[in-house]
């Protein structure tokens, strides 16, 4: 029991860390906070590059953080936010790529991937099913293997 309870308290504790935002951070408004996580779970940091600035303890996520919750407070849309640092840092910022003329090698690789794959293995198949499987047995074979399967 004390071991179960033991291992319950360790998987929470790795949980905590997950979220990088400090409570200084937090707006008072839990609308525009709402919004700000949002957002924030958006956009890439550019330090962690697999980390969303929401989850990040790099200073610079931290900025973004704060650059995300001034602008909303200063009334711009999710939209504006958004559109304001990529201005600033490209399009890299964002964790899931706009779908775009310039993007669609991007979002359709892997369907071309998996139709090249797909025909590849359908080719191998249908090559593998023509094949003979090996020459015809001669009369003295067979008559070789038909007395040694009746012994």
């Amino acid at each position: 029991m004390i071991r179960i309870l033991f291992a319950l308290c360790l998987c929470l504790a790795l949980i905590g860390p997950a979220l990088a935002v400090n409570p200084d951070e937090v707006l008072a408004d839990p609308a525009l906070e709402a919004r700000a996580r949002a957002i924030s779970a958006e956009l890439r940091c550019m330090v962690c590059q697999n980390q969303s600035i929401d989850d990040s303890d790099a200073e610079l996520a931290k900025d973004l953080r704060l650059l995300v919750r001034e602008r909303l407070k200063n009334g711009d849309s999710d939209e504006a936010v958004i559109a304001y640092v990529v201005s600033r840092y490209g399009d890299f910022v964002l964790l899931k790529p706009r779908f775009e003329p310039k993007t669609l090698l991007l979002w359709g690789m892997p369907v071309v991937l998996l139709l090249v794959g797909a025909g590849t293995i359908l080719l191998a198949a249908r090559r593998r099913g023509r094949r003979p499987t090996g020459t015809p047995l001669s009369d003295e074979e067979q008559a070789r293997l038909d007395k040694l399967l009746r012994s």
